[in-house]
């Protein structure tokens, strides 16, 4: 609400809606490289094992190929995607398929949640994860907003 009781709208030309949709592709995009650069270490690769090899969508993976590529083919897909937003700062077609591969790839992380044995614990009470892989709620929404994301600039 304004000063004069109105309701206040956010529009996409709107100076801070616009410097919270930078913040938010800029801040997505460094996560996703910085994720993606981390998966070709061993480090990742051990610690992803157990949430691919749980799901019913990637337990297959490893069958194909070892720990390390499986991390690293992972490790590419963000990478291409945290380039896709970046890139669609110039190039705005690419925010679609930027949106399109935030969402595929975060409702297969979250999932994880469910299907991965012992990712859930109880800590004084209350049902604690991976706290790490909750960023990906968020994450997932902006890539649900950009899915048809018009910039009007």
């Amino acid at each position: 609400m304004n000063r004069n009781g109105a309701s206040q709208q956010i529009y996409p030309q709107s100076r801070i809606y616009k410097l919270g949709y930078y913040v938010s592709l800029f801040g997505a995009a460094l996560l996703l490289l910085w994720i993606g650069i981390f998966k070709f270490t061993p480090t990742e690769a051990a610690a992803i094992k157990p949430l691919i090899e749980n799901h019913f969508l990637t337990s297959t993976l490893y069958h194909m190929a070892g720990i390390q590529t499986v991390s690293n083919a992972i490790g590419m897909i963000e990478i291409i995607i945290a380039l896709l937003l970046v890139f669609s700062v110039k190039f705005a077609f690419l925010t679609r398929y930027a949106g399109i591969g935030m969402v595929i790839t975060f409702l297969v992380t979250l999932s994880y949640l469910f299907t991965t044995p012992g990712i859930w614990k109880i800590v004084d009470g209350i049902p604690v994860t991976d706290f790490f892989i909750l960023k990906d709620i968020m994450l997932l929404g902006f890539g649900l907003i950009i899915i048809n994301h018009k910039r009007n600039e």
